[in-house]
């Protein structure tokens, strides 16, 4: 699996902003096996875990986003997008799309989120 994250850009507060994920070159059954996902990663601070999706559509999301991020996937066209709401300046960091299946993980280029107040 690859992965190609796009969306990015600057916000401002209360603005909204959707990233796309795509693996153009995987086969549709391995990208429905795996587990998707969005981390981010703010200057000085450690990889959070934004929100995943099981290849059956169930979500899950970090506390701070629950609410105001919705994670979906369409397993045909191979792509997992994250619909940001309501953003605020803390959700300024690098977002990057993950792909898992077992001990198997793929991290895509990071995409640049910047919401200013």
């Amino acid at each position: 699996v690859q992965l190609q994250a796009s969306g990015g850009g600057l916000v401002q507060v209360g603005g909204s902003l959707r990233l796309s994920c795509s693996a153009p070159g995987t086969i549709t059954s391995v990208f429905r096996a795996n587990g998707m996902g969005w981390y981010r990663q703010a200057p000085g601070k450690e990889r959070e875990l934004v929100a995943t999706i099981t290849g059956s559509h169930s979500a899950t999301y970090g506390d701070s986003v629950k609410g105001r991020f919705t994670i979906s996937r369409d397993n045909s066209r191979k792509t997992v997008s994250l619909q940001m709401n309501s953003l605020k300046p803390d959700d300024t960091a690098v977002y990057y799309c993950n792909a898992k299946r077992g001990m198997n993980e793929v991290w895509g280029q990071g995409t640049q989120v910047t919401v200013s107040s």
